[in-house]
């Protein structure tokens, strides 16, 4: 009866194990959808902005300005040198609330100067819904480019080297041209 036992829970892990390894993002495979609400608590998904190549900064909190040199290179991209074109780009934020101990409120404050800092739609995963869909790191900062057709293209985790920021600013430009 215990090896029966035994087996039983073994099987049960391994089999835990491939979903959650089944779970992961990865270059090249199609992004799971998600809905997240805004400070407002209007929600969104990928398709709120259809036909746009998208950059998803997934966020926790204590690590919000882990790649600000990175998002400030894309911003002057966007905006000043326009070598990302607007209609066919969106960056967006969506804060890990789960990976840290700070209140919502003093989140959504941080998340509100972040937005207006950039011109863009902070969003909030309060059941840490991309660590489970994703496989996005806890207590971490993510990148995730996905194309049109919501293909992920490239993930970071952590920060951003300065030698990848060409590169990707690169792979943003190539996208939304497609």
């Amino acid at each position: 009866m215990k090896k029966l036992i035994f087996t039983f829970f073994l099987s049960l892990t391994m089999l835990t194990s491939l979903i959650s390894q089944t779970d992961t993002l990865e270059v090249g495979m199609k992004a799971p959808e998600w809905v997240f609400p805004d400070a407002d608590k209007k929600q969104f998904t990928m398709d709120s902005w259809a036909g746009k190549v998208l950059q998803i900064n997934y966020v926790d909190p204590d690590e919000s300005d882990l790649n600000d040199p990175y998002n400030d290179v894309i911003d002057k991209a966007v905006k000043v040198d326009k070598t990302i074109d607007s209609v066919y780009f969106k960056g967006i934020g969506v804060v890990d609330t789960k990976s840290t101990w700070k209140p919502n409120g003093l989140i959504r404050m941080i998340a509100g100067n972040k937005a207006k800092k950039y011109k863009t739609v902070i969003l909030f995963d309060y059941k840490g819904l991309l660590h489970e869909t994703w496989g996005m790191p806890k207590n971490n900062y993510s990148v995730v480019i996905v194309d049109k057709n919501r293909v992920c293209r490239a993930i970071y985790k952590g920060k951003i080297a300065d030698s990848e920021i060409d590169k990707i600013v690169q792979l943003i430009i190539e996208l939304t041209k497609e």
